[in-house]
Formats: C-alpha cells, structure tokens, sequence
C-alpha cells in the first residue's frame, strides 16, 4: 500500500510556497498520495501559542526575512520578501482548493500558481478574477468551480480540516502528517522523505 501525506497549508504561507513543489517531488519519488487540507490558520494558531506576523518581536520578523532568503536559494525559488498583496485573505483560495477536490480534480497546478502569484508574481490572490485566470490556465471549469467555492459545505470541509490538523498536533503550515507523525515546515521535507525511504515506524511524542 502506498502512502498516504496529510498536507495542511493556506494560500498566503511563504513557507507552503518554498516547499509546495519539494513535496511533489517527493509524492512522486516514492508513489505516495496526498490528501490536500486546506485550514484557517488562526484556528491552528489559539492551539500551539503561535501569533501573527505582527505580533512578534522585530528581532523574529527580522530573523524570518533571513530564513525566506536561506529556503528561497535552497529551493533555487524567486521569493519577495515585500509582496505587494501580503496579507491577503486566503479563504476564496483556499476554499477553491476544495471545491476541486470535491469535483476529484486534481489542484496541484492551482496551488502553484496561488503561491507563486503571492510571492514571486506579485498578485492578489484573494481576488476571484485572479483566480479564475488560474483555473482557466489549468484546464478547470471557471465558473463552476468559483461558484462551488462560495458554498457551506467547502467552508465547513476547512473548519473540518483545521480541527484535523490541531488533533494532528499541527503548529503552523505547512504540516504533512505520515502515519500519525507531524512533520511541521517546508525544512522537514527532507526528514520525511528519510521516513519514507527507511520505512522507519513513526515517532512520537508519547
């Protein structure tokens, strides 16, 4: 049986941008699937004592801008670190990603084009036509879909997943869970493809 990856992300996360395409990669090394679990990132944020952006200290948002920079040139990825559009709400992004699974499309293409639109291409992902342009560029029913999106059962599906990805122990995105083991940022990619690799039992924390 092959794997299966938990992948726990927002659209705004530069750090789901830097390791977006490192865990396809790897999916398809090993012939693993992933389960796509878009959340609401304050929801994992109450549980783990994480806090926004503008609630830390200058000495952590100053050290983060260090860390983009590290993980940009690690990924060989173009990263800016003033996006014109940041913050901007993920939730019609999000919720897109979901209204594709539940047409069993896959949304892997949109998700790279969402990420890379905040962090490289200086775009506004919270803005349907954006979206739309995405979608049509990957070969998605435009309308359907954003229509879909804007539905009660996709913004429960995202509460569903974010009490998910609490239960998971989840401190912030992205987070892959294998086998009951959280693997929490883009920089534990690597351990997880070790896991996978080894076929090791999975830790925990007791």
């Amino acid at each position: 049986m092959s794997a299966v990856i938990d992948y726990y992300f927002t659209a705004v996360s530069p750090y789901v941008y830097l390791g977006h395409q490192a865990m396809v990669d790897l999916v398809k090394k090993h012939g693993a699937s992933i389960h796509y679990k878009p959340v609401l990132l304050p929801g994992l944020w109450e549980v783990s004592g994480s806090v926004p952006l503008g609630q830390r200290s200058p000495t952590r948002q100053r050290y983060r801008l260090l860390e983009l920079q590290r993980a940009a040139f690690r990924r060989d990825l173009p990263i800016n670190l003033k996006p014109k559009f940041f913050p901007a709400d993920p939730a019609l992004a999000d919720h897109v990603v979901i209204a594709l699974l539940q047409r069993q499309a896959d949304p892997t293409g949109f998700m790279g084009r969402v990420f890379a639109g905040v962090w490289a291409n200086d775009e506004n992902v919270a803005d349907a036509d954006t979206l739309a342009r995405y979608l049509e560029a990957e070969g998605h029913d435009v309308a359907d879909v954003l229509h879909a999106a804007q539905g009660e059962t996709v913004a429960a599906e995202r509460a569903q997943n974010t009490a998910d990805a609490v239960a998971a122990d989840a401190i912030g995105v992205p987070a892959y869970v294998l086998n009951g083991e959280v693997f929490w940022g883009q920089d534990r990619i690597e351990d997880m493809a070790l896991a996978l690799e080894t076929g090791r039992a999975p830790f925990s924390a007791g």
